[in-house]
């Protein structure tokens, strides 16, 4: 048996089971005296991946983030852009402000509105130019049409034409007279009715006419009517002539109306030929609908809707200031957390009207790529991957450096085509997305768009160095938090113990972790904590009642496999010797919160060539690395002992009461051991628990998961009753990776619990059986009394009989094949 010395050769020491960080380590009394965070913490890499893709201003040159969960991504990007802004201002001599976007009415087509561009802040003054350019084209034009010059020469031209009409029909009635004949004017037409005594004819009288006196007054009459029509016909000319003066004066009147305001405005937007050129036509298109200025505008506190003729007129006066820059003082930075089709690429909006849905280019609506036009984006690709059709016109938009207002839906058929195509508005933008490293595989691999599109990665580490400028800056973001979120300071021994539990979310005394947002959580619930006992200050106490409260809401179903192991639901034994089982540890992940369980594995051996049964695997309830940790098993058998003989054996590994998956192969060491000892009938200590995988040569090798896995063996074991033999071994690379609890620091330190480090199977069975392992000699055996000489010797009585089974069996065939034959 191992005596306590022996033992003692393998425990870990006692300091390196936790890094305790020394309150002694700040010179301050609270972080009230500390500097606030200026800087970003252990994200070197990222932040040389960020400044690269920011500075270099090439196509597909855009950003991708990748990281878990907290590490800041978010807000780093953010930070480091406007970093970069204001470097970038410094050295123009000049703030960076980005231009303004409207859609304009197009005169040519009408579903075709057109796009301006016009310098930052523009948009909206261009926008207040154009509604009181048509105040004062109302005016104006009103005036003009109403002033004494314009209506002397539209009555000059009315009563012109009316002369010329009259002078036409008295002549016309002065030929009838002398034709002894009368025109009589009625709204039915003109008729021509022969005189008698200077009075009109009766029927009568002119009945009693002969044949001839009626013909000739027939014929007079007809030739009278001829000239009616005729100078009815220049009467029509003439009213097409003056109608035709009248425009003329309209068209002049109107010309004078409008060319001191349209000069103005254009001479004011002289710079953008686009505008100008808007302006002129809608300097044209006013003159040829000047007679919208003329009409009385409809009240519209009255029922009944607005002249549709009124409305289409004014239209092309209203502006859409798409995109509006005035307020920003610098390149946008646009986050958009819902990146719908919308959202991110805009729409044209409709409303009822008269039974029907209309639109025009004021219902044009920007989504998050035109906002950003000029700056920069920032999308979850999570976010983006889950819109139908939003990654495809993301990489449409890089592609073309433009962006289409356009409805997805339309053609597909879901509602009706509305026919509105607003111009294309060409965009300039650096693209930031953030995601997990599988997601950027995925696309590296399967998108082959996607490595000419986002050719910058940045990729955020979740922990970073324990060192002293890493601590100092975590102060500094301690400080920082307290600001942001109105928490009280924290002292020295508050520090010190966050700075703890980072080095064991990191899973590395020498490491810190980088996810600062739940670390930023720890921060918040220690300020509850301190302020309900009524303390002005955080002390080391509220931080550690914060994780032991944390801690105790999220563990309802550790407690519950705890209780059922002690009272013997599920058989886990912490004291004897037992051969071929053994105490291996899993680590159970719910998410927020993770524990650790040990689990009773056996192993049976038998005669056979079956090799190593994995029982987990033959029900379907073991994972792909499980199932490779146990076929290296067969490995190391195999060039351990069988060297000189055939392997012959069977053998079953079991995961005894697990229904639920197994996966990892941080227990392959565990089964080994059990194999051995069953192979050695040599008893192992049911006492110590046992974790880490192992490879062919027979070394152990490190597991993630070591502190909860410890933690959860010591709480079976402190359940069912401390000994002070209990304990757990493990690979001595995880000795690096122990954060654990001060309980079960405190527990060692006092000899009720032990931890072990192992490198080899050697080491390992030796420390579970009390027996030396033996080292193989010269001539290829083992010392007599050893594992390895009592596993080599049971192998070699399997291999024997394997032969003597098959041998005999062969025999006894060919004997029985001699009687048939007789």
């Amino acid at each position: 048996m191992n005596t306590a010395a022996e033992l003692k050769s393998y425990a870990v020491p006692k300091e390196k089971l936790r890094w305790v960080c020394p309150d002694e380590l700040f010179d301050f009394k609270c972080t009230s005296e500390v500097r606030p965070l200026e800087e970003f913490i252990g994200q070197d890499r990222a932040l040389s991946a960020i400044d690269f893709g920011l500075k270099v201003n090439r196509p597909g040159f855009n950003l991708f983030l990748t990281g878990l969960t907290g590490t800041g991504k978010a807000a780093t990007v953010r930070l480091s852009i406007e970093e970069f802004i204001k470097e970038k201002e410094k050295t123009a001599g000049k703030k960076l402000l980005p231009d303004d976007w409207c859609y304009v009415y197009n005169f040519s087509d009408p579903d075709r509105p057109v796009i301006l561009r016009l310098k930052h802040g523009h948009g909206k003054t261009f926008n207040i130019d154009m509604e009181n350019l048509l105040k004062i084209l109302k005016e104006k034009i009103q005036k003009a049409f109403e002033s004494d010059d314009y209506k002397k020469q539209k009555q000059r031209i009315i009563e012109d034409h009316q002369k010329k009409h009259q002078d036409a029909m008295k002549s016309v009635e002065k030929a009838a007279r002398e034709k002894n004949l009368m025109v009589e004017i009625s709204p039915m037409g003109a008729a021509v009715v022969p005189l008698s005594d200077g009075e009109p004819m009766t029927r009568d009288k002119f009945l009693k006419l002969s044949d001839e006196e009626q013909k000739v007054i027939e014929d007079s009459r007809m030739e009278m009517l001829g000239r009616i029509e005729e100078t009815n016909a220049r009467h029509h000319e003439l009213e097409k002539e003056m109608f035709e003066s009248i425009k003329k004066i309209d068209q002049k009147a109107g010309e004078y109306a409008i060319s001191a305001p349209f000069g103005e405005i254009m001479k004011k937007y002289d710079e953008y030929p686009d505008a100008v050129s808007f302006l002129k036509s809608l300097r044209e298109y006013t003159l040829t609908k000047i007679e919208m200025f003329t009409q009385p505008e409809r009240d519209q506190t009255q029922p009944g809707f607005p002249s549709a003729l009124q409305q289409e007129s004014f239209m092309a006066f209203r502006v859409n200031v798409f995109v509006d820059n005035s307020s920003p003082d610098g390149p946008p930075i646009i986050f958009e957390s819902n990146p719908n089709w919308f959202n991110m690429f805009g729409r044209v909006e409709r409303k009822a009207y008269m039974g029907t849905y209309v639109s025009d280019h004021t219902f044009i609506k920007p989504g998050a790529v035109q906002r950003s036009n000029g700056g920069y984006l920032i999308l979850n690709i999570r976010d983006v991957l889950q819109n139908g059709g939003v990654w495809e016109g993301l990489k449409r938009v890089i592609r073309t450096k433009e962006v289409r207002v356009e409805d997805p839906w339309e053609q597909f058929g879901f509602i009706a085509p509305q026919g509105m195509r607003p111009q294309p508005m060409p965009v300039d933008i650096k693209i930031v997305v953030m995601g997990d490293g599988y997601l950027y595989q995925l696309l590296s691999i399967y998108d082959e768009d996607f490595w000419e599109m986002f050719k910058v990665q940045a990729d955020f580490d979740h922990d970073m160095e324990r060192s002293d400028k890493n601590i100092k800056a975590f102060t500094c973001f301690i400080r920082s938090c307290c600001d942001e979120e109105e928490l009280l300071p924290f002292d020295r021994s508050a520090v010190s113990r966050v700075l703890e539990h980072s080095a064991r979310d990191a899973g590395d005394q020498e490491r810190l972790s980088a996810r600062l947002g739940p670390l930023k959580d720890l921060l918040i619930e220690s300020d509850h904590w301190a302020r309900e006992s009524g303390s002005g200050i955080i002390s080391g106490e509220h931080v550690e009642k914060a994780v032991k409260e944390k801690i105790h809401r999220l563990d309802l179903v550790a407690e519950r496999i705890l209780r059922m192991i002690t009272n013997g639901t599920l058989m886990v034994d912490v004291e004897g010797s037992v051969s071929g089982q053994v105490n291996g540890l899993a680590v159970y992940d719910m998410g927020m919160f993770s524990f650790g369980r040990p689990s009773r594995i056996t192993a049976k051996t038998f005669l056979g060539r079956q090799g190593v049964i994995n029982i987990e695997r033959e029900s379907k309830l073991s994972g792909n690395i499980h199932d490779k940790g146990v076929l290296i098993l067969s490995g190391y058998l195999g060039w351990k002992y069988a060297q000189d003989k055939p392997m012959s054996l069977s053998a079953s590994i079991c995961f005894e009461q697990s229904y639920s998956g197994v996966e990892g192969d941080s227990a392959s060491s565990t089964e080994l051991y059990a194999i051995l000892s069953s192979l050695a009938d040599a008893p192992i200590r049911q006492e110590i628990a046992v974790t880490g995988s192992v490879n062919q040569k027979g070394e152990v090798q490190p597991i993630g998961g070591v502190n909860h896995k410890i933690e959860g063996f010591f709480d079976v074991c402190r359940a069912k009753g401390l000994t002070g033999t209990q304990g757990v071994m493990v690979p001595h690379q995880n000795v690096r990776h122990l954060m654990l609890r001060e309980d079960v620091v405190r527990s060692v330190e006092e000899g009720n619990f032990h931890i072990y480090q192992v490198k080899t199977i050697d080491e390992g069975i030796e420390i579970l059986t009390g027996v030396p392992a033996g080292q193989r000699q010269t001539d290829g055996t083992y010392p007599e009394g050893t594992i390895n000489f009592m596993v080599d010797k049971r192998l070699r009585e399997l291999a024997d009989g394997i032969k003597n089974f098959y041998a005999s069996s062969n025999g006894k065939q060919s004997h029985d094949g001699d009687d048939h034959s007789i």
